[in-house]
């Protein structure tokens, strides 16, 4: 981070410093962070009140272990050495000084949002970008308004482009995130039932994504997958829109498609000016549009073919998205951060190219589905029926549904579970050598107890 003064955050926030520790005339700040445990000297702290801990209880225990400030929105008692600046609100002023500071140090960027793909999309995009530009990208699952701020704090006078992803679960998240991030262009990867039971309905979840181009002008641009039912209805407002996917009338476009399983996928990617072979070495079809998606912003930021092909085959992927992992003659797709019923369904065939001698689907609840939970996971047994697994699993009291609907569907090998532990007890029994393992649920039902309990066989 480069630093930024006491004066900086008082414009930032509007707030007012109401307790001081010696002169604060020169003060600054070179980092920010919101976990009092990673306080050291030269740091502001913002406490945030969250459903289980509120961070204003550490304050004192902030400054005590170094931090030069905190801010708070609470009147909490005052010590000596404790320099205390007051805002409206803590997570907002997170926001606002975020705001702030990207302004100062101007990066291009572009932002990732999407149903499904979000994370694999980022890490595509910035894989390309990074051939060219110092590049930085959201870590891990650093997308929500608190983990937009840090990632923009991340930024250093090396950087030339950054790639911020962004999640939401109800309406005004996406807008109130780019409005913090301000990115110059965006990336939709498509409209699936994630958080439906927040948004309503698909079109809901259509409407809430759209909220990444809502202050898009003619400077601007959105990406979106032209093949997606929602994301193909979409026409430029004020801004430049460009269409990906692999059915004709997209600005890119790719074809020619080869599957090499779970080595990864080759295929062509046409668009005005030129044509490429691309490769990309994570499994699953769906990942073509991750990529034409990364080479969307590749071209815009200019980009040669060569660097975009070179960044697609060098993408260095977040762990537990349809992670392939060999272990003692076992073949486990980890997959078990995030889910959704499109992307069990990727899933499913990714498996399908396994030559494994036994398939073995470990499935869990999808989570925030409300009142659509149970349709939803019964109509996925049917297709976990079709995908000719050998062995079915479920932990949850949705996912045996999907269970139900297997067995509906003609599918013998179906075993259910309550919890994820009581798998976790059986593992041993259930998974041997030869087996291809898919391991897959929302991040909730904890399932990389499961993959770790496979590791160890």
């Amino acid at each position: 981070m480069q630093a930024l003064t006491i004066k900086d955050i008082l414009r930032a926030t509007g707030g007012e410093i109401i307790s001081k520790a010696g002169n604060t005339a020169g003060l600054e700040f070179d980092e920010i962070t919101t976990d009092s445990r990673k306080v050291k000297d030269g740091v502001l702290f913002i406490p945030i009140a969250g459903d289980r801990f509120d961070g204003h209880d550490f304050i004192k225990s902030a400054i005590e272990h170094g931090a030069s400030a905190s801010l708070t929105h609470k009147n909490i008692e005052k010590t000596d050495g404790m320099t205390l600046i007051k805002v409206r609100d803590t997570r907002k002023a997170l926001g606002d000084i975020a705001r702030y500071y990207k302004r100062k140090y101007f990066v291009p960027s572009i932002a990732v949002t999407g149903s499904v793909g979000k994370t694999t999309t980022k890490d595509l995009v910035y894989a390309v970008l990074a051939e060219h530009y110092c590049t930085l990208k959201t870590p891990n699952n650093f997308n929500n308004d608190i983990g937009v701020p840090l990632t923009l704090f991340s930024l250093r006078a090396e950087h030339e482009m950054a790639v911020i992803e962004m999640g939401m679960n109800h309406f005004g998240e996406i807008d109130y995130l780019a409005s913090i991030a301000e990115p110059d262009a965006a990336i939709i990867t498509n409209i699936g039932m994630s958080h439906i039971e927040n948004l309503g309905s698909q079109e809901g979840i259509f409407k809430a994504k759209m909220e990444i181009a809502a202050r898009f002008g003619e400077k601007n641009t959105l990406f979106v997958n032209g093949d997606d039912k929602y994301l193909s209805t979409v026409k430029p407002s004020g801004y430049r829109l460009v269409k990906f996917g692999m059915n004709e009338g997209n600005d890119v476009r790719a074809k020619d498609i080869v599957n090499n399983g779970l080595k990864g996928i080759e295929f062509t990617v046409e668009y005005e000016g030129g044509a490429f072979r691309a490769e990309v070495l994570q499994p699953g079809v769906h990942n073509v549009y991750n990529a034409l998606a990364a080479v969307c912003a590749g071209l815009h930021f200019g980009l040669s073919e060569e660097e975009c092909k070179n960044g697609l085959r060098n993408c260095v992927y977040t762990a537990q998205r349809l992670e392939v992992i060999e272990h003692n003659g076992i073949e486990i797709i980890n997959d078990c951060y995030n889910s959704s019923p499109d992307s069990i369904r990727a899933a499913l065939k990714v498996q399908q190219q396994s030559v494994q001698s036994r398939k073995v689907a470990i499935l869990g609840d999808v989570l925030e589905m409300g009142s659509y939970a149970k349709e939803a996971h019964y109509s996925l047994g049917a297709d976990v029926a079709a995908s000719g697994i050998d062995m079915l699993i479920t932990a949850g009291e949705n996912a045996a549904e999907i269970a139900r609907g297997a067995r509906d569907a003609g599918m013998e090998n179906v075993i259910s579970y309550e919890k994820t532990d009581a798998v976790v007890e059986d593992i041993s029994s259930l998974v041997h050598s030869g087996d291809s393992v898919l391991i897959k649920a929302s991040h909730g039902m904890r399932f990389i107890n499961i993959t770790e309990a496979v590791m160890k066989l």
